[in-house]
C-alpha cells in the first residue's frame, strides 16, 4: 500500500518573482507587473504562490492597493 504524498501532482506555476533580493520599493504607477500579482478577479495573489518574501508581500500589496485608490487597477473585475 502506497502512502499519496502531499506534494503529488503538477506544480502551480509561480507567476511573477520580483528582480533580486532586498527589493526597495515596488511601484505602485507600473500597472502591468502588479496586474500580473493578481486573479483575474481582483484579488492579490498569495505569498506561496508569488514566491517572493514576506517584506516583498507587503510591499506589492501595497504597492496595489495604491494604485487602486489611485484608480489605476479595479478593485473587483465586475463592473456594479
Amino acid at each position: 500500500m502506497s502512502r499519496m504524498n502531499r506534494f503529488s501532482g503538477p506544480p502551480r506555476p509561480k507567476v511573477l518573482r520580483t528582480s533580486g533580493k532586498d527589493v526597495e520599493y515596488v511601484d505602485w504607477k507600473d500597472v502591468e507587473s502588479l496586474r500580473r500579482m493578481m486573479s483575474p478577479n481582483g484579488k492579490i495573489y498569495a505569498r506561496k504562490r508569488l514566491g517572493v518574501t514576506a517584506r516583498e508581500q507587503r510591499l506589492i500589496a501595497q504597492a496595489i492597493k495604491r494604485a487602486r485608490h489611485m484608480g489605476l487597477l479595479p478593485y473587483t473585475s465586475a463592473t456594479l
